[in-house]
């Protein structure tokens, strides 16, 4: 098996694309690890990222909502509260009635342009997953993350070894801090609105979500899409109209 020679589940979705044996995702891959993990299995132990993660902690104290050596907001460069440059981002869940399924989001900082993925709880294993998946399609643009301060975003210093990523906290219960994400959940409700269960979401409805609201003029941008700041679109070219 290719896990047990050590594959990244990125390299067993290239390969087996490649080799025309399956077009299996990266995701569906890290949920079979997660899988057969929960029922017992060992195929985590091959991985080098989820075995970091996914280690009990034995002889821990239960700090929930406390970790020390979380890098403050404070100490974020000058140049992340300009919104001078892209690849600054906050981070979020938005969660469902069930208050177990839920939305990772992320918001770059400059254009607004979103990131929005599916987790089946909010853990630091699943918050965790969802931030690779997101840091693999979008890590020559993403510098830091501001997080909230819910626990599951305490496993952020996988991600910084992972990838050159610098994970930053907002002071709790003060969420103006994280304007732009704020703001952007805000627009999710609109399609996810509070009350509804999100069990049933799936991540294909979400990119869909996304999609659209990354293509919806914004005022702060003088009327661009953050679709074309993020990928220094000229204007008329995200919608399909030519100029």
């Amino acid at each position: 098996m290719l896990l047990s020679r050590k594959w990244s589940p990125e390299q067993i979705a290239w390969g087996l694309q490649a080799s025309g044996a399956s077009k299996m995702s990266l995701r569906t891959i890290y949920r079979y690890i997660s899988r057969d993990r929960a029922a017992g299995g060992g195929l985590w132990k091959h991985t080098r990222i989820i075995s970091k993660f996914a280690r009990k902690r034995y002889r821990s104290v239960d700090r929930r909502g406390m970790l020390t050596g979380k890098r403050h907001i404070s100490e974020r460069p000058s140049e992340v509260a300009k919104r001078l440059r892209l690849g600054h981002w906050e981070g979020d869940t938005v969660m469902g009635a069930d208050m177990h399924h839920c939305l990772l989001t992320l918001v770059e900082r400059r254009s607004g342009y979103a990131v929005v993925k599916k987790l089946e709880a909010r853990t630091m294993h699943e918050a965790t997953v969802g931030l690779l998946m997101a840091l693999q399609e979008h890590q020559a643009k993403m510098k830091t993350i501001t997080f909230d301060n819910g626990t599951e975003f305490h496993d952020y210093k996988i991600l910084e070894m992972a990838y050159p990523v610098k994970c930053y906290f907002a002071t709790p219960y003060h969420s103006w801090e994280r304007g732009s994400n704020e703001n952007f959940n805000g627009l999710l409700r609109q399609y996810f609105p509070k009350g509804m269960c999100l069990s049933k979401v799936t991540q294909m409805e979400c990119d869909a979500v996304a999609h659209e609201l990354n293509n919806r003029p914004r005022k702060r941008l003088g009327f661009k899409t953050p679709h074309q700041v993020y990928h220094g679109v000229r204007r008329g070219v995200a919608l399909g109209v030519s100029i």
